[in-house]
């Protein structure tokens, strides 16, 4: 037989009956396999529909199931993956919660430490700091749960702020979505909370510093702050009630509390459907996206252990909050670059730059110094965070639905002040380490308390006319961009001897994200005049609400036009400003 009938694919005839036998063979294996495969794939599609029928029969569900869940659509977009983090970084804190609950002792009672930590040996310390330490070195795995715990902790709060910031830059809590804003606002508020008080009940020297702050933030609750204060800790502070409080307050009232809200959330959530950005087909009538099954289901599940993989990896690498380094809580120990966690740094800055403000009358001490920054700011932040929905729609007077967001640039005031708002979070969380930068740069410690107490003040405002001013400037490259189009680079000479650069349309999605802009923010009507379908009338301008409504809805509508003349928004026909289309 030659080598090359074999490359040709040419059999001898001796050959071909061995060879047609052998394909024979194989064929009917094949098939053997294939109807074996058919039949187990038969039983199994009989058994998941008779569990379905069973189910169906008690509670109507599979209509339901089948064109209300499984075939929801799901914008396919990156910043909605903040949520899902949130999400399931709240699961991983409720499994991990769970394993931590069975070995924690949540009491201040005294013991005298034996276990595997042997410089605190014979230390007399509270039976909740004990057990802390006994998770952390003789429970099998324990450590690596309570650093997966915190990580989690973290890590939910930090998704939990730039998903917030996500709907607020994108305009996602107007109509119909301000009650889902609340309940994002409220969830910020009680995991803030819940933190805080999962890493004061080791009873550590770092945790015990914290409470001695909450406890002092207390008192300067006026006329009740005692009365409150014996009633949180049980008496004087530490008092032997407040762990054991504080730990049904962690592992079941907030938790709890949480819980219902992310059910409530996501049930709204599911009923008006997802917010989608702006694009090609995209429409405030239309959802675009992927179903829920099977494309949302494996990308979501997959996700919830990537998350869980990066924790336990980080977990396992980078140490957080090592108790055994601090000791146990010592009211008369202090200790230099005491640091909490990142979401209560605003409070240790506030603390620090803080003027020593107080007032003495009638008897009463009120301690402005502690008031403010504990309480005051806080809650003035959490409540203009609630009532900023209703306040941009009583300004502009859109009551409109809104399915399809705004690109930061185009609500330029809004973007403003968010920036502003992170700003002076930022200045509240960099003074809150004052100390360890005065020691590392070798600045004066006076120094960076002065600069935090103008940056507070300073920075929002040139942080709002910087992000306008940018955005802005955005809208002027779009309309440059409608215009002339995008630059290829590309240099002609025209025969009267004059170069020009050619440029090509914008694409059809980037098209339609620049158009959605002339349908948002509609404004107030005139004064007396009729209001457009779906907004409210101005009020009269004589008064002076009016006037300070009329002023803001200028303020807020402040935005470049977009071109007056194109062709379907893809640029001018000729040549304009030493430009000119392909072709």
């Amino acid at each position: 037989m030659d080598c090359r009938d074999l490359q040709k694919g040419v059999l001898p005839f001796a050959v071909m009956p061995m060879a047609r036998s052998k394909v024979s063979k194989a064929m009917a294996d094949r098939n053997r396999a294939l109807r074996a495969r058919g039949s187990e794939d038969e039983h199994r599609g009989k058994a998941l529909r008779r569990i379905g029928g069973y189910l169906d029969d008690r509670f109507r569900g599979t209509k339901a199931l089948r064109y209300y869940v499984l075939k929801k659509l799901y914008p396919d977009h990156w910043t909605f993956l903040l949520g899902e983090i949130s999400l399931y970084t709240f699961v991983i804190l409720l499994l991990t919660g769970t394993f931590l609950t069975l070995f924690f002792t949540p009491s201040i009672g005294a013991v005298v430490y034996h276990g595997s930590y042997t410089k605190l040996e014979g230390v007399r310390m509270s039976k909740a700091y004990a057990s802390t330490l006994n998770i952390s070195f003789d429970v099998r795995g324990g450590l690596l749960i309570r650093q997966i715990h915190h990580w989690a902790a973290d890590l939910f709060l930090a998704s939990m702020m730039a998903h917030l910031l996500r709907i607020f830059f994108h305009g996602a809590f107007r109509k119909p979505r301000e009650i889902n804003w609340l309940i994002g606002v409220i969830m910020l508020a009680l995991g803030i909370l819940e933190g805080f008080s999962g890493y004061s009940l080791p009873d550590d020297l770092l945790s015990g510093t914290g409470l001695r702050i909450a406890e002092g933030v207390l008192l300067s609750i006026p006329i009740v702050g005692t009365y409150v204060t014996f009633f949180v800790f049980g008496g004087q502070f530490p008092g032997h009630a407040f762990i054991p409080r504080l730990y049904i307050v962690h592992v079941l009232l907030i938790p709890g509390l949480i819980l219902a809200l992310v059910a409530a959330h996501l049930i709204i959530l599911f009923v008006q459907k997802h917010t989608h950005v702006p694009g090609a087909g995209r429409t405030e009538q239309n959802v675009v996206g992927q179903p829920s099954y099977p494309y949302f289901m494996a990308k979501t599940g997959a996700f919830f252990f990537f998350i869980f993989a990066v924790l336990a990896g980080l977990s396992a690498l980078a140490q957080i909050n090592p108790i055994w380094l601090y000791g146990p809580y010592n009211p008369a120990a202090i200790s230099a670059g005491a640091q909490p966690d990142f979401y209560m740094g605003w409070l240790e800055g506030a603390l620090r730059m803080m003027p020593p403000w107080q007032i003495n009358a009638f008897g009463h001490t009120l301690s402005l110094s502690v008031l403010i920054p504990g309480l005051v700011i806080f809650g003035l932040l959490i409540l203009f965070l609630a009532l900023y929905p209703f306040i941009e729609q009583w300004v502009i007077g859109d009551r409109r639905e809104h399915h399809l967001v705004d690109r930061p640039r185009d609500a330029p005031t809004r973007s403003a002040i968010g920036v502003a708002g992170v700003t002076f979070y930022g200045v509240l969380w960099l003074i809150g380490g004052n100390d360890l930068i005065a020691r590392f740069f070798d600045i004066q410690l006076y120094w960076t308390t002065w600069f935090g107490r103008v940056a507070i003040i300073v920075g929002p405002i040139v942080a709002y006319l910087v992000t306008k001013r940018i955005c802005l400037g955005l809208q002027r490259r779009d309309r440059a961009l409608l215009e002339h189009g995008v630059e290829t680079g590309i240099i002609e000479q025209l025969p009267t001897g004059e170069y020009i650069e050619v440029t090509r349309p914008l694409d059809e999605d980037a098209r339609a994200a620049i158009a959605s802009r002339t349908t948002k923010l509609p404004g107030l009507p005139p004064p007396g005049g009729p209001a457009e379908p779906g907004h409210v009338l101005s009020p009269e301008t004589r008064h002076t609400v009016g006037k300070l409504r009329r002023r803001l809805d200028e303020v807020f509508h402040e935005a470049i036009p977009l071109a007056a003349r194109e062709e379907d928004h893809g640029g001018p026909a000729g040549i304009e400003g030493g430009h000119r289309p392909p072709g």
